[in-house]
């Protein structure tokens, strides 16, 4: 497959870009739209949209960690986000737990952001996996 010069140069400026507005839409999705799942797909687009202009070669030297070990990675945090309530408080599981002092730009920190930071990872490691899994038996 060939592809034009503008592509691979706007794949390389678009890549950060995205990868900064996945983690932003990650990050309001505990109060507006957003989270985890969309955040996701927006940065599994990114490496998608790098893979076709540059290849799938230059996309996975780009990827620190394998696709398929951001899957029970997510799933870890996920899983433990819901059990901390369980485990410190006595409360039922996946209880929304929040922090009384607030950060700044994040806001007040509960569990829901980790939960949604798991699902992030998963979202994205299952999109990468099957993409990359079809690219490379084409």
């Amino acid at each position: 497959m060939r592809t034009t010069i503008i592509l691979k140069t706007a794949s390389n400026y678009l890549l950060p870009v995205l990868l900064v507005f996945s983690i932003f839409i990650l990050l309001r999705g505990h109060y507006l739209p957003g989270g985890g799942f969309v955040g996701g797909l927006i940065a599994s687009i990114a490496f998608i949209l790098h893979s076709f202009a540059n290849g799938l070669n230059k996309t996975k030297e780009l990827l620190i960690i394998h696709p398929g070990f951001l899957l029970p990675l997510g799933l870890a945090i996920a899983f433990l986000a819901g059990l901390a309530p369980v485990v410190f408080f006595d409360l039922p599981f996946m209880t929304g737990l929040w922090s009384h002092d607030e950060i700044a730009i994040l806001g007040s920190v509960g569990s829901a952001l980790f939960f949604d930071i798991g699902v992030y990872f998963v979202v994205n490691g299952v999109t990468l996996t099957i993409i990359f899994t079809i690219s490379e038996s084409a």
